[in-house]
């Protein structure tokens, strides 16, 4: 299907921005925590009779955890979790347990397999549905994060957009899935065979 490599494509570029949304988070946790300890570090008594006015200079500068760092991780990962689907559905990369399906003939796996695929592509579209619902709401009430203040509605329009990325890829391998159970050509490859 030559429709395949545009929608593997797809698929790469929203890993890799989920890559880099997830590298972004990793950073900020590691410095917020990092920061949160030297802080507790710098109000013992024992740090401050020492280094008195470096450890209050420190603190005076804001030697401490990032304000917010949870909000940020929060709307982040939503993200990113959408952003990493794309290419796990079309790679077939999604944990599987064939104990009972290897035993049955190719003709019943491609039935059951076009089955899962269209159920987890219907999930996704009522989800993509809902965040963009949520989305809506979150813009109609002004909604704002307790501590940064920025609008709840950005994650949700971040989450909204890899999730429409997750139900087209998500889509098509289901349509894909289905042609297979109906005239028996390979048009996908085999779960975790991706063509590079």
């Amino acid at each position: 299907m030559r429709i395949y490599p545009l929608f593997l494509w797809l698929a790469r570029i929203m890993a890799i921005l989920g890559g880099l949304v997830l590298t972004v988070l990793v950073l900020l946790t590691v410095v917020s925590v990092t920061g949160r300890a030297l802080n507790g570090v710098m109000h013992l008594g024992w740090v401050e009779s020492l280094a008195g006015p470096l450890a209050q200079g420190l603190l005076d500068a804001g030697l401490g955890p990032i304000t917010g760092d949870f909000e940020l991780v929060e709307a982040g990962i939503a993200f990113t979790i959408f952003a990493f689907l794309p290419l796990a559905q079309i790679s077939g990369s999604h944990a599987t347990v064939d104990i009972f399906t290897s035993f049955l003939p190719i003709s019943a796996n491609r039935v059951l397999m076009a089955l899962w695929e269209v159920l987890f592509a219907a999930a996704l579209i009522v989800i993509a549905w809902r965040l963009y619902e949520g989305m809506q709401g979150k813009m109609r009430y002004n909604e704002t994060t307790f501590l940064l203040q920025f609008p709840v509605w950005w994650a949700f329009a971040a989450s909204f957009a890899a999730a429409v990325m997750a139900a087209l890829v998500s889509s098509f391998t289901a349509a894909a899935r289905v042609w297979e159970m109906l005239t028996g050509a390979s048009v996908l490859p085999e779960f975790g065979e991706v063509d590079h």
